[in-house]
């Protein structure tokens, strides 16, 4: 089990997201992960990972682990901003860091 905590940033990605499909699936991916299974994810450096939602542009949730069973969402995006998305979440986790 984990918890699974959102930033800000990643709650408003989420509500503004238009594709009513998108965030319905996203929403059940979120779910799946507080049960334990976090499904399809990589590391994309600096203790940072990507979830993937593979639905509508191909969506990508970035999150960094705090302690053995939590899980804090950074934000959102999708295949087309993933390098900028990534660059972000790097930037965002760092700052959780220094909190």
């Amino acid at each position: 089990m984990y918890t699974v905590e959102q930033s800000g940033t990643f709650k408003a990605w989420l509500n503004d997201l238009r594709d009513a499909m998108g965030r319905m699936r996203i929403t059940a991916r979120l779910s799946m992960a507080t049960e334990g299974n976090l499904g399809d994810c990589e590391s994309v450096g600096d203790g940072v990972h990507e979830m993937r939602v593979h639905v509508g542009p191909g969506y990508r949730l970035y999150f960094v682990h705090r302690g053995n069973r939590i899980i804090f969402l950074l934000m959102g995006g999708s295949k087309g901003t993933q390098r900028r998305d990534i660059k972000r979440a790097k930037e965002m986790a760092e700052a959780l860091d220094k909190e």
